[in-house]
């Protein structure tokens, strides 16, 4: 394997790669950065990356050297970068919490050998919550914010005041990880991270039921059940839960209807409705299931809530969560994750996987999930209609306030994609109306 070059002596950077098990050496480029935009912010990253790439690339041979770049954009060509010191922190953090802010991150990959380069950008919109004067104070007394774009940390302390991002988490600590992995891919470079923990730990083949797959796992159902058990206390630390008798029964008698036509009996599944008001459903892998209040108010019939909560426990069986979080972690944060023995030091690791929960999935985990709901309620004795219903709800909720939350359920793809393709496996066709929705036609 050709040796590979962070050009960038961001610890943060540095940690995320070794996280993944990616052997590296660390040769920080010369090179000064541009900071004024000339086209866009997405231009200036890239062009500061590939430079910096270009700057080490030229000092080495037979490496691929990583360049990369990362500003926090405030809008009206306004660039927030590193602060100079804690009064221009402060002044920082104050306007980042005024308004959300954009964090674009460029990434150049060059193969000194063949000469091969590939230029990329990741960006995320973030969203803070507001701290007093003394709230900033203190954490700047445990955080140094003058080598951090933006002053402020999204893997550690500063987590606590990140109200909730759209986009790439990691692109917030400063390396977007699955876009450079897809660009290393591209450069001729696989599986960097993979290719350790196989050697280390082994892997397990198996034929999943729910995805019709022969899929290689890290990770066996013992050590996802680890897992979902340490994230669960933390839902328990962070959520109140409805504690009215009739509504858990009633979720939980459905639970059990679909769990007993499920594709993973091994699992003992749990379900519990948060005490809140929000249009939300979400599940941890190992088996756990959680409605909250706000969105069980708004489902009419049995069927419509058989439907939410096949979905969750699809994406249980088809163990979407673990996947995601095998890909985006790496052993590091999932042995924390399984350990969760409370030790401080492990703390930010387990945040961050509790963060995950709520990013999205992607787009084909999200249909497929729908499509494991309908067959699981179908199975159960459900109106199968009921995903598509539950899902035309949330739509009309969703139509009337734009300025809603951000939530799972508004994750791509977009609502009326999933109603029509949510019809379509009902029905076993597809009509025009849906086909309209699903191709994006007018």
């Amino acid at each position: 394997m050709k040796k590979i070059i962070l050009a960038s002596a961001s610890v943060q950077r540095q940690n995320l790669l070794k996280r993944l098990g990616i052997p590296l050496c660390v040769e920080p480029s010369h090179i000064r950065e541009k900071s004024r935009i000339r086209t866009t912010c997405a231009d200036l990253v890239k062009e500061n990356a590939l430079q910096k790439a270009t700057d080490v690339a030229g000092r080495t041979t037979d490496s691929i050297v990583i360049g990369a770049d990362t500003l926090v954009y405030l809008g009206g060509k306004t660039i927030v970068g590193k602060p100079k010191d804690l009064k221009e922190a402060q002044r920082i953090l104050r306007r980042l919490f005024a308004q959300p802010h954009w964090v674009y991150t460029g990434l150049a990959v060059i193969d000194t050998q063949t000469g091969r380069q590939m230029v990329d950008y990741e960006k995320t919109k973030v969203f803070m919550t507001h701290l007093s004067n003394e709230e900033i104070e203190r954490y700047h007394n445990k955080v140094s914010p003058l080598d951090k774009a933006g002053g402020f940390d999204i893997e550690g302390h500063g987590a606590l005041f990140i109200r909730r991002i759209e986009g790439c988490y990691f692109n917030v600590i400063g390396l977007p990880m699955a876009k450079l992995f897809q660009m290393l891919k591209k450069m001729g470079v696989h599986l960097l991270g993979l290719v350790l923990l196989l050697g280390l730990f082994g892997c397990a083949t198996e034929y999943n039921l729910a995805t019709g797959k022969h899929e290689t796992l890290l990770y066996g159902t013992d050590k996802e059940v680890s897992i979902g058990n340490s994230l669960s206390r933390q839902f328990d630390k962070h959520y109140k839960y409805v504690e009215d008798v009739d509504t858990n029964e009633r979720v939980q008698r459905i639970l059990d209807c679909i769990v007993a036509v499920c594709d993973r009996q091994e699992l003992v599944y749990s379900i519990r409705v948060i005490d809140e008001d929000k249009l939300n459903a979400v599940s941890l892998p190992g088996g756990y299931v959680y409605v909250f209040k706000g969105l069980l108010d708004k489902l009419k019939t049995d069927d419509q809530l058989a439907g939410v909560i096949g979905h969750e426990v699809g994406h249980i069986t088809a163990r979407h969560a673990i996947k995601k979080l095998q890909s985006m972690y790496g052993y590091t944060l999932l042995q924390i994750a399984t350990i969760g023995s409370g030790n401080a030091q492990m703390a930010p690791g387990l945040d961050a996987a509790f963060t995950s929960v709520f990013l999205e999935y992607s787009q084909q985990d999200e249909f497929q999930a729908d499509q494991l709901g309908i067959k699981y309620a179908r199975k159960a004795g459900f109106n199968p209609a009921g995903m598509g219903e539950a899902l035309a709800i949330l739509k009309a909720e969703e139509d009337k306030e734009p300025g809603r939350p951000f939530s799972y359920w508004r994750t791509h793809p977009h609502l009326s994609q999933r109603i029509s393709q949510a019809r379509a496996d009902v029905k076993g066709q597809l009509e025009f109306r849906d086909y309209l929705n699903l191709t994006g036609e007018r």
